[in-house]
Order: structure tokens, then C-alpha cells, then sequence
């Protein structure tokens, strides 16, 4: 049995809390060891023939399990990940979580600070990002493209046109965190699995930062992702507006 799901996006979104909750129903198989695999992501392992038996070894499916899947949200931004999973399982359904992208660019940020794969302050890595990131061409940044992983639009229209919009469930971060009951009744439903199954209520969303997001740098960003922003409204067919009329928050 193929993998036949993946969440893939995005970073910051709430995916880790995701799989938490998936792990625990009775017939998901995910990976033991660890939550992202970054199998599709890495050049390494497409230099040749794929060898899918390693990629396979972090599965250990039993009998109740109904489906195998995984979660590293840099899939749907990695240019060439999706043409890949599509060659290794075109039938591959894709869960993403989708969230503000000015909040989600700041966590970013956050968490590679605390990391310290980032020393600049937040306004600086943004006015910087452009030029660090080419350093990384032809491939993306994995690390300094905080701005550029937000704007969806493009990405989301790259899944729809390989894998088809049934194929796709694609949720954002502020409904998972307010009724997630209700989503995680949906992404099983999605997946074919008990969908009456609950996994034990957890608040697992919530970040305090030491900083705050400049106020003005807030309004440029958003300015800056306003019109992908109203081309994922049409792809999605659904009212995006909070995202770009949300009063400045921290999280």
C-alpha cells in the first residue's frame, strides 16, 4: 500500500498540531520516528532513480490501519515536490492548513530565531529576504523565505491543476484552532476513516513572542499580500477577509 496522504502546508499553520491528532485515530498509519520525512523535498534522493523502500521504512502499517500518510509542510511550496509525489502516487490527497500570511511569516521568523538560524530582526529579514534567498536559486530558501511562502495562491493552483480539486482539503489554522471537532470530522471523512472517532481536546495552537510586529510593517505586508490574497478567495470559493481586515495580532 502507497502513501496516500499527505499534510502538506504550510510551515506555521498548525500542522504539527494536526498530526498530533491524527496519529491517534485507530486507522492512520503515520511515521513512528518523526512528524516530517522531507522525503519529495530533497534533491538528494531524486538525483537518480527514487528508491521508495526508504522512504517506506518509516511506515509500519498493521492491518486496522486504512491509510498511510505524513506531514511536512514545505511540500506545497517546494517547486518540484509535487510533480514528484505525483509520479510516485497521482491518487494522493493532499491536507492543507492554511494561515494569515503576515502571522504566519512572524512565527517564522520566531522560530528560527529561537533556533538561531536567524539573527537580523523581523523588519530586516523581510527588507533582506529577496536578496538571501537568491543565494539558494535555482531551488528556494528553506530558512529566510518567510514573506514567500505566503503567498498561497500560486501553490494551491499548482496542486489543483496536478492532483485535481477532490483531491485536496484545504483548511486554515483559525477554524482548526476554534472547532477543531468538527474539521477533524471532515479531514476523516476526507480520508475515508471513522469519522465518528475524537482525539482527546488539546490546546496546542497558542504562542506567546517576546515581540510584537511593527504596526506599519503589518500594514506593508499585508498591502504586499492583498491581491494573492483575492486570487485564493476565487480558487477556494470562500471569504478570506479577516486575513486582510483582521485587527494586528501577535500569534
Amino acid at each position: 500500500m502507497l502513501v496516500n496522504f499527505v499534510i502538506g502546508g504550510t510551515q506555521k499553520g498548525g500542522t504539527s498540531a494536526l498530526d498530533s491528532f491524527l496519529r491517534q485515530h485507530p486507522e492512520i498509519c503515520l511515521p513512528e520516528a518523526k512528524k516530517e520525512l522531507h522525503y519529495f523535498d530533497k534533491e538528494e534522493n531524486f538525483e537518480d532513480r527514487p528508491n521508495y523502500k526508504q522512504y517506506h521504512a518509516y511506515f509500519r502499517p498493521e492491518p486496522r490501519h486504512r491509510v498511510i500518510g505524513e506531514a511536512t509542510p514545505s511540500y506545497m511550496y517546494w517547486t518540484t515536490t509535487p510533480y514528484r509525489i505525483w509520479s510516485y502516487n497521482p491518487e494522493m490527497k493532499w491536507i492543507l492548513v492554511l494561515r494569515n500570511p503576515v502571522e504566519r511569516a512572524f512565527s517564522a521568523w520566531n522560530m528560527e530565531t529561537k533556533r538561531g538560524a536567524e539573527h537580523l530582526s523581523f523588519k530586516e529579514a523581510v527588507e533582506q529576504e529577496a536578496a538571501r534567498c537568491r543565494k539558494a536559486l535555482p531551488l528556494q530558501h528553506r530558512v529566510f523565505s518567510y514573506v514567500d511562502r505566503g503567498f498561497y495562491a500560486h501553490q494551491v493552483r499548482r496542486l489543483f491543476n496536478i492532483f485535481g480539486e477532490d483531491n485536496l482539503l484545504i483548511l486554515l489554522t483559525d477554524e482548526l484552532r476554534a472547532n477543531h471537532k468538527n474539521i477533524l470530522q471532515k479531514i476523516f471523512e476526507f480520508l475515508n476513516v471513522e469519522s465518528g472517532f475524537m482525539a482527546p481536546p488539546a490546546s496546542v495552537f497558542e504562542q506567546d513572542y517576546d515581540d510584537k510586529i511593527e504596526p506599519q510593517l503589518y500594514s506593508q505586508l499585508l498591502d504586499d499580500f492583498y491581491f494573492d490574497i483575492k486570487q485564493l478567495e476565487r480558487l477556494l470559493r470562500r471569504d478570506l477577509s479577516l486575513w486582510y481586515q483582521s485587527p494586528l495580532r501577535s500569534k
